[in-house]
Formats: C-alpha cells, structure tokens, sequence
C-alpha cells in the first residue's frame, strides 16, 4: 500500500456482497471477486488473522484478512476506526456462517485523523448531533434512513405531479421587494446594482405570472426563507413546493392534497395508516372539512366571527387568555384565536377552511360572503402543513388590497405586503381562474418520518452560533 488513490473502482455494495454470499454454505467460498470500499467500523485482530466491518451507504460487511494471503497485512491490523479503505476479494462464508470478504489487496482511501471514539455507539447530544452532522450520520442509522426518506418523499411528490401534468420550473430567489406571504424577509445588497434585495419569502407571485403567460399546471420545490425565531417547527430557510393550476378552484386542490399526501405515505412506508409520536394518524382520504369558525366553536364553545363586533371579539380573547393589538380587526382577531386556541388541538387530518378575508391579501373573496376567502390549510397532527386558496384574479381588488398591506407596513408591521405593480401589471393581461397551493416539505417529512423536530429533517439546519 502507497500513497492515497485519485479514485477507486468499486464493483460491489456491501450489499450486494450479503446477497452474493447468501446461498454459501458456512466455510464455502464463491469463486467470485469483488471490490469494496467503506468507512472501518470495527477492527479485530487475531495474530495472523484479522477482521473489521466495513460500512458504506447500504450496508456493512465483514471483511477477513490473514497473514498470508493480505497483502500489507501488518498495516491492515492497525486501521483505526473510521479509516476509509477499498479492499480486492473473494466472496465467501467464514465457518462461523458470516458473508465476508477474504481480502487479497486494499488501499487506504481516506484517514480519519479526528477519533470518532465513543460516538460510534450513538451520538445523542442535540447539539453535537447537528453541529457535526457527519459524525451523527455514522453514528446513528435513523438519522441516515430519515434524509434518504426525505429525498425518496421529493422524488416521488415530483413523479406524481409530473404524472398529473404539471410543469416544475424555476423563478427567483433574489426578489426586488418581499411579497407572496406575510413574513419578515432577509435583506441583501447587490453591489453592481446599488440596491437592496430580498431572499423570497415565497414563490407566489411569479408563479401566478406564469400562469398568465400560458403554463396551466405549474409547480416549483425550492428554498424560502424568512427572517424569524427558531422552534421545532420553524427553520429560517426551509423547503416548500409551490403549485398552480388553471381552471381550478380551492376545492379541486383539496382532493390533490389528500391524494398526494397519502399516496406519498403509501409509497414510502406502505400503508395509510401511520403511528406519529405514539398516536394513531390515519391520512386515508377523505380528509375532514370544516370552516376555521366551525373549529373555533368545537374548540372553546364560542360562537364567533368576522361579522361579530370588534369589541365582543376582544373580550372573548381576553377570556381566552390571547394577547392582541388595538389596531387588530376582526379578521386578524378571529384567526389568532383559532392559531391560539384550536390549531395545536387538530388532530386530523383535517381542511380547515374558509378565512378571513384581512389576513388572505391574495385569495379570492368567498362566493358566498365577501368578508371570507376560499381558503383552506391542511392541518395534520396539530401543525398546519401548507396553505392553499382560489386565487386572486381581479387586479383592481388586488391593488386595494396590497394599498392596505402596505398602510400596516407603513404602521409598523414589518411582515406586511408592499404593494408590488409588475404583478399587478401581469394581473391586467388576464389571471384565469385559478387555485394555488403550498406545502411545507420539511414538515410533510416530519409527519412520514415520525419525528417531533424539524432539524431532524434538515440536513444542516440553523443552529444558534457558538459562545
């Protein structure tokens, strides 16, 4: 053995060796060679015969080694946990019935000089566990298995939008002003241009041009970000995947996300029926309807609404114990009674439906009472997983109502809408009807994953800095 390779051709997985060596009779050899390569996880040597386990992305297998056929053998016996090496071999059987690798040649692909130590046995530190991701991926397989879920969750959320006729596409990510949510955004500065840009908070509004411009069935998965506190539920820059889809209202996309969801659950964990944090959560459709003020009642015996006079509303939230501001209307009231007191308590999987129309600045007023929008949010196990509604189409409403965002931004309200004239303008060539959703990719994983934080499903997720 020399010096570290450029490359190394691997022919095998440990899985496949397993598979291989699965029909061998214990101290039976295959006749067949293979290549190997992987992270040393244990080493056991025994005089002139020595075996470690080797681990890659879809497995572990044993190699052996021994004095007399192992070339460098010496060297092999003083691997230290964590090496990374490539090993030539025969598949065989040890009489101990183990599927191995009999090693004739190996190389050291990569040393690991910083010890893993005692965190083989499982990292179980929150902070050492997300601050060196690398170390807990070795250390803790449900970290592994839950990323690969989450990516295996995209492939498949895509192939079944495909399937349906969607269209992915890509808009941008540096906005000229915040808008498509009510979110406090993160600002940036773009030197040639001498002008302040911000990350988006949303895809919403380009999407919609889009729509206008001829794509009837849109979709785009991507990053958002927005400037707010940390929690189990909260990153700064989260994944969400944004859809449009022409001719359609809210209800059209109700059926789309019970079938995507539970489709999803099927296809990743085989069964509708799913256990999350040790209670039952059935996601077979159909999904529950029921109107945000229908749930307020059910949650607190209260008979409330936006056509309830402002003063009435207060006191009840004053009875509740939910803090508000004078300035708030009966929309914004309505619904902080619902996030404070109902939303935790949804179960589900439930639609909740029909908003106020002071905090849905971009969705169409309801059919049936103007001061509501046809709005739904898919609320599962507790925690809201997306937001969808008939969209907006009218540009004159749509003008009154970004003046008005932009009045409570001027008052203070930094999550606020400006009001934004190139998509008023793309509004005027003709917005079809139409109904947009979003869902919260991190939080769908949660749900499929059976897991309570949300940095279990991030990759790398934002941590506070070090002191």
């Amino acid at each position: 053995m020399t010096g570290i390779p450029y490359r190394f051709d691997r022919t095998a997985t440990a899985a496949d060796v397993t598979h291989q060596g699965a029909d061998l009779e214990p101290g039976g050899e295959s006749g067949q060679e293979v290549s190997v390569a992987g992270r040393v996880m244990l080493s056991r040597p025994q005089g002139r015969l020595a075996f470690a386990e080797l681990r890659d992305s879809s497995g572990a297998v044993q190699l052996m080694a021994l004095h007399a056929l192992t070339e460098d053998f010496e060297a092999f016996t003083r691997l230290r946990l964590g090496d990374w090496i490539g090993a030539r071999g025969e598949v065989i059987r040890t009489k101990r019935g183990e599927v191995s690798v009999k090693v004739a040649e190996w190389c050291l692909l990569a040393e690991a000089r910083r010890s893993f130590g005692d965190k083989w046995r499982g990292v179980t530190d929150i902070e050492t566990r997300f601050r060196q991701r690398e170390v807990d991926l070795w250390a803790n397989e449900a970290s592994r298995k839950v990323l690969l879920l989450r990516s295996n969750m995209l492939r498949r959320l895509r192939q079944r939008l495909w399937d349906e006729g969607f269209v992915e596409v890509e808009t941008p990510i540096l906005h000229p002003i915040p808008g498509g949510a009510h979110a406090r955004p993160f600002v940036t500065h773009h030197n040639a241009l001498d002008a302040d840009l911000y990350l988006r908070i949303a895809p919403e509004l380009y999407l919609k041009r889009l729509v206008v411009g001829g794509f009837e069935k849109v979709f785009e998965v991507g990053r958002l970000f927005r400037n707010e506190g940390l929690s189990p539920r909260h990153n700064p820059e989260f994944t969400a995947i944004e859809l449009y889809q022409a001719y359609a209202d809210y209800t059209d996309l109700m059926v789309l996300v019970e079938e995507l969801v539970s489709g999803l659950a099927g296809d990743l964990l085989g069964t509708t029926s799913l256990v999350y944090q040790g209670r039952p959560l059935d996601l077979t459709p159909p999904w529950r309807r029921a109107t945000l003020v229908e749930l307020v009642a059910e949650a607190t015996g209260r008979d409330v609404g936006v056509h309830v006079p402002v003063a009435e509303l207060r006191r009840v939230l004053r009875d509740e114990g939910v803090p508000f501001e004078e300035a708030w209307g009966p929309g914004k009231l309505l619904l902080e009674l619902y996030e404070k007191t109902t939303e935790a308590s949804l179960w589900g999987p439930v639609f909740v439906c029909d908003y106020p129309a002071e905090v849905s600045p971009l969705a169409r007023r309801h059919r049936d009472d103007p001061t509501l929008v046809e709005r739904f949010e898919p609320v599962v196990a507790g925690r809201e997983l997306g937001n969808a509604f008939s969209e907006l189409t009218d540009p004159d409403d749509q003008r009154a109502r970004f003046e008005a965002q932009a009045a409570e931004r001027a008052a203070g309200d930094d999550e606020a809408m400006p009001v934004d004239e190139e998509y008023l303008q793309a509004m005027e060539y003709g917005l079809p009807p139409t109904a947009g959703l979003g869902i919260g990719i991190d939080r769908l994983a949660m749900i499929l994953a059976d897991v309570a934080n949300i940095r279990e499903v991030i990759a790398f997720p934002t941590l506070r800095p070090e002191r």
